[in-house]
């Protein structure tokens, strides 16, 4: 990745790059019970690029796409205690050539549980799930979610393939902690005459996408991948935080989406030109750093409080209860 590096001018306190940076970044940040977008940061520098990555640019998001085809698969009846084979597989039904996934490790873990595939995020795993559940209930929630980008209906799918909007994949994001509601993402309060008169007023957009334990479900999910998986780093903060890593198989684009009780933010770390950042430039190396930089800064201006209590610390039988219940059901057309 390039290197900001500076130097002093002529003992003056002003700092001036010796090479301007090539990589872009963009941020999101959004209140989860309101949808109010809280900050956003299109660039790197604005009088270079008025393109505002964050609510314009179409990028693959990687892994961070998983939470989506998890949720479908819980609502499909699937536990997270379920178990998958973690191991070559090849695929060739509705593919111009045979493909076989492959995990960023390069190694296969045989039996192991969803919620430690997801966790660890295992793409072979990820593959099979998609394959099982049904492309079209996965595309179908995404866009329920707040996804309106078109997503391509095929197997890469579960990986992240599609392009999406940083704005977009966070409001969707945003869903798990606020009990399966969904609240649209607005910049304007309201918009008042030269005297102060109210001449229009946001009025919130909210609609019920996912039951309330299905959500809270995947709110664990989530959180057991910063406890033993792909974002552990996470824990420094010592605060209640959940979210997904996300990378492209090129290393073009490095994301982290994730939330506290109240805060949800994206991060995405690419060029413009699409060409890799380098090589293991993944999401927990380049985008979580920025994530983690931002929300311990947020925290302090809103007050995490802490998540509902996690079936998944209690046993695989009561979750099983929870996906069985009456409170389960399909999310609103």
């Amino acid at each position: 990745m390039l290197l900001k590096v500076v130097r002093i001018v002529s003992g003056a306190p002003r700092i001036t790059l010796d090479q301007r940076p090539e990589v872009q970044g963009a941020l999101v940040a959004l209140e989860n019970r309101t949808g109010r977008i809280l900050a956003m940061v299109g660039g790197y520098d604005f009088r270079r690029s008025q393109f505002n990555r964050a609510t314009q640019a179409l990028r693959q998001a990687g892994s961070s796409f998983k939470p989506y085809l998890y949720t479908a698969a819980l609502l499909g009846g699937f536990s997270p205690f379920d178990t998958v084979v973690d191991e070559p597989t090849v695929y060739t039904k509705g593919l111009v050539r045979p493909w076989s996934p492959q995990n960023y490790d390069r190694r296969f873990k045989g039996e192991i549980t969803l919620l430690q595939a997801f966790a660890e995020s295992r793409n072979v795993p990820a593959v099979k799930l998609i394959d099982q559940v049904g492309i079209p209930k996965v595309v179908s929630l995404s866009e329920k979610l707040g996804i309106a980008s078109p997503l391509v209906p095929n197997l890469p799918l579960a990986l992240g393939a599609s392009e999406v909007l940083l704005l977009e994949h966070s409001s969707a994001y945003s869903v798990f902690p606020n009990d399966g509601i969904r609240a649209a993402p607005y910049s304007i309060e309201k918009v008042v005459s030269y005297h102060g008169a109210l001449l229009e007023e946001h009025r919130p957009q909210m609609a019920e996408v996912l039951p309330a334990p299905v959500a809270r479900l995947m709110v664990s999910m989530l959180r057991e991948v910063v406890r033993t998986g792909t974002a552990r780093r996470v824990q420094s903060l010592n605060l209640p935080l959940a979210g997904k890593t996300g990378t492209t198989n090129d290393f073009s684009d490095a994301a982290f989406i994730g939330f506290s009780p109240t805060v949800t933010c994206g991060v995405w770390v690419g060029l413009d030109n699409r060409e890799t950042l380098g090589s293991r430039e993944e999401g927990a190396r380049v985008a979580l750093p920025i994530w983690m930089d931002f929300m311990r800064e947020a925290a302090k201006v809103f007050p995490a409080g802490g998540f509902p209590h996690s079936p998944l610390l209690d046993s695989p039988e009561q979750v099983e209860a929870i996906l069985l219940s009456g409170e389960r059901r399909d999310p609103a057309p």
